[in-house]
Formats: structure tokens, sequence, C-alpha cells
């Protein structure tokens, strides 16, 4: 079987800003014929240090690759709106490489698993895009996920959560363990991403026949290539695929055709199916849809935002696009939808403008920064 995209999903076990990472991220990044790179920070939107942790791996980057990451900030589906959510999901699906690295694999599952962003994240991979998912966002990816932190801070005993379960897509069922060779613990065993050895061989028990399992070494870049059909280790050490007892050890440097691992019939993968999108195109088309409200309205009203942040491809003049967006303010206040009110305000505001309502009505401006 050939997959006729011809998209990447690397996985690395740690270190996703070490210089030795560095030529993994560059050869992935050369790749593709236009960089849209985004940076999801659910996996450690938990912590309390969110923007330093965005602002570092913004500075490595734009310093080692010369890239400029676009930061999409998720950090809680219970407390987003319909309209952050939707946008959040236009604008993974719109990037053409999705980082996301260091955190906790279940408080990001907990987030991604009901916003069903599975849709978003295969459509960039199905589309001839890049996802490298690194460290704990790595461990989201297969069909059951480990909570690490609960396991091996609190001491609950192992269990599996479901997973994004991306692995299907390429015909693998198997689960994922980043940091398999870590030695932290010096004189007891932190392997298999802080498990170690015991327990992982106690929850893979637990797992539906033919569960495989797919460790990456710390520093180390497992590659999966959709139009070679294949898998490449990357970096530092090795891989391995784990199955009823026995370990294969993809080692570093090699190229292992994935027909060798697979055990799902890729053509059985359901391929998500695209999100409602309207036709429209121009600011004052799809301000009208938004009024008209019904299916596509949000997704109506997510393009309008984005547009308003970037000014859309060659655009210069930013006032239909805000016009667009107060009409359909003035709509939803009319109508007594203040939350959504409040929102398109919000969003007026993240994008750079200044709105002003008076009793004459309601006026805006460019913010100049000082």
């Amino acid at each position: 079987m050939r997959f006729m995209s011809k998209g990447v999903l690397a996985l690395l076990g740690s270190g996703e800003t070490a210089p030795g990472m560095t030529k993994v991220h560059r050869q992935l990044l050369k790749r593709l014929d236009e960089v849209r790179a985004v940076n999801l920070d659910t996996a450690y939107g938990f912590q309390e240090n969110v923007p330093q942790m965005t602002e570092k791996l913004l500075n490595y980057f734009q310093t080692s690759l010369h890239v400029a990451f676009e930061p999409l900030h998720f950090i809680s589906y219970e407390h987003a709106s319909e309209l952050e959510r939707t946008l959040f999901k236009q604008q993974v699906r719109a990037a053409s490489y999705v980082f996301a690295g260091p955190g906790s694999p279940s408080y990001a599952m907990a987030q991604w698993q009901p916003l069903e962003l599975i849709e978003d994240l295969n459509q960039v991979l199905l589309g001839g895009g890049t996802l490298c998912f690194s460290s704990a966002a790595a461990a989201t990816v297969g069909a059951f996920c480990p909570p690490i932190y609960e396991i091996y801070k609190v001491g609950v005993l192992p269990y599996w959560l479901a997973g994004l379960n991306i692995m299907a897509t390429l015909g693998l069922n198997c689960v994922v363990i980043p940091h398999y060779d870590n030695q932290e613990g010096a004189n007891y065993d932190t392997s298999r991403c802080y498990l170690g050895e015991r327990r992982l061989a106690l929850m893979e028990k637990e797992l539906p026949p033919g569960v495989a399992t797919l460790g990456v070494d710390e520093h180390t870049a497992l590659v999966i290539d959709l139009e070679a059909d294949s898998i490449q280790v990357l970096g530092k050490s090795h891989g391995y695929w784990r199955l009823n007892g026995e370990v294969r050890v993809l080692e570093n440097g090699s190229n292992t055709p994935l027909q060798e691992l697979r055990t799902l019939d890729v053509l059985d993968v359901p391929i998500p199916a695209a999100p409602v999108v309207t036709t429209a195109s121009q600011p004052a088309d799809l301000a009208q849809v938004v009024l008209d409200g019904g299916e596509g309205a949000v997704a109506a009203l997510a393009q309008l935002v984005q547009l308003g942040a970037t000014g859309g491809e060659g655009f210069i003049d930013p006032a239909p696009l805000v016009e667009g967006v107060l009409a359909a303010r003035v709509n939803a206040r009319a109508s007594g939808q203040y939350e959504l009110a409040d929102e398109l305000r919000d969003a007026l505001v993240k994008a750079g403008i200044d709105v002003q309502d008076t009793p004459q009505g309601t006026t805006w401006s460019l913010r100049v920064d000082d």
C-alpha cells in the first residue's frame, strides 16, 4: 500500500531543543514546500510558567532554525469558548508543521480528546504536513496513553488512558513510550519514561491483544514517512518494537519498512471528514454567515478572527475585516447573546484592534504599540 501523501510523523524521545535534535528539525522542515509552523502549549498548560516555556521554545526555533513558529494557546477545554475551540482546530489544521512537546500526557489528553484534535492532526499528516511530537506529547499518539505523573509521582496503580491513536492512521497498533532509556534514577529504574521496566511489563499485560509498544530513547527521533512507508531512526540512540514478550531493536540509522510492523489495514482506518466550513471568503460574506447563524456560523466567525489577525493573503486594509466582526457583534447583542458579543470584542483586542463603545455607537482603531 502506498500513501498519496508525503506527510511525516516524527516522535522524539526527549531533547526537543537540544543541539543534537536541531539537525532532525531542519531535515523535517526542509521537506515542506511551505513552512507554516505552530507550537502547541497544551501539554504543559497546567504549569505556572506557560509563557516562559513557550518563549523558550519559540526562541529555540528562531535562533537555531531561523523559523518563526506561531504559538497556539489552548490549555483548557473546559474553560475555552466554542469560538476558541474552533479557532484552535482551524489553526492546527492550517499548519504544515505542528510541534508539541514537554509536559503531562494525561493533561494533554484531557484537553485534546474532547476537542477531537485527532481529526485536525490527521488532516495535517494526510495532507503532506509534519507532526513533530516530543516527550510527553509523543506518549499521546498511540492507541493508549500512559499517565506518567500519576504513576511515577502520585503512586497510583498503573493503568492506561485512551490515546489520540494517530498511529492507527499508519496501520500501527501500538502505544508510544518516550524517554525509553532514561537513567535519572541512578540506583533505581526510571527507564521506560519513568515507569521502569517492571511496571511497563505489567502494564503491557493489560493491553488488548495485538497492541505493541513503540519505545524511543532520549535525544532520538523516530521519523515515520508516509510516502516512503518507513520508519527511520535518527539522533543519539535507538527505537524499540515490543510485542508478545519479544523486543525488536530499531537501530540508530536504520530505515525499516512499516509493513514489517504493521498489524492494521490502513485502508480500514477512517480518514476524518473535513469540518463544516463556509464557501464564503470575503469578510462581508463571512460576517453574513455569522449573522445568519446555524451550522457553519462559528467556523465562519473563526475564519473572520484569523483574517482580522493576519489580514489574509495579500490583504492590506483591515477595515472590512473589523467591520465584519463588529457587525456580528451588534447582531449578537441585539439578540441577547452577550457572551458571544464579548468573545467577538476579545477577538478583536487580541488582533490588535482597540474597540470603543460610545453612546453614538462603536468605533475602533488600530493599536499602536509604544
